[in-house]
């Protein structure tokens, strides 16, 4: 995925409100669908691209499925515990974006303890500069899919929400 990770976690987080009304989980669903991607400073600013960013412990999903029992567990100990529910909520948005990422990009499912590239689909190497090959391949019809998604979500909340508070008095 290129750009609907943030949108996706905001679609995630909206649905897991639903069980949990605070606005803690929807933000945790946000940063945990954005942070594995934040190794991208490390490939850039210290690896020097040498290494690509999946291989990365952020991407691995058997941390983030880690996270997920272990919030999972400490959920069910502290049911009431708004942070065990936003730490589940942020090891979700975490998986969110390994299964995104496994759409066109390689994931390493089983690392560290195997070395395999998943992917359900690749995006050939045809045009320059790089991130070309991804905005002209069809599956960026997807991330827009789940942009407009997270965008129409949003502005239905917002609207609902205006209906819902008092009017200002008027002057």
């Amino acid at each position: 995925m290129f750009i609907a990770h943030a949108p996706s976690g905001y679609l995630l987080g909206v649905l897991m409100q639903r069980i949990r009304r605070s606005p803690v989980i929807l933000l945790a669903c946000v940063i945990g669908a954005t942070l594995p991607d934040l190794d991208l400073l490390y490939f850039y600013l210290v690896d020097g691209r040498q290494t690509h960013h999946h291989r990365y412990f952020s991407h691995w999903p058997l941390l983030w499925l880690g996270l997920t029992l272990l919030s999972a567990i400490w959920l069910g100990l502290r049911r009431h515990s708004t942070l065990a529910s936003a730490t589940l909520a942020f090891a979700f948005g975490g998986i969110l974006h390994m299964l995104l990422d496994s759409f066109v990009g390689d994931i390493w499912w089983l690392a560290p303890f195997h070395d395999h590239a998943y992917a359900l689909f690749s995006v050939p190497a045809r045009f320059q500069p790089w991130w070309l090959n991804f905005l002209l391949h069809w599956s960026f019809i997807a991330e827009l899919a789940i942009c407009l998604a997270a965008l129409a979500l949003y502005r239905s909340r917002r609207q609902h929400s205006k209906k819902d508070s008092p009017c200002p008095p008027s002057a």
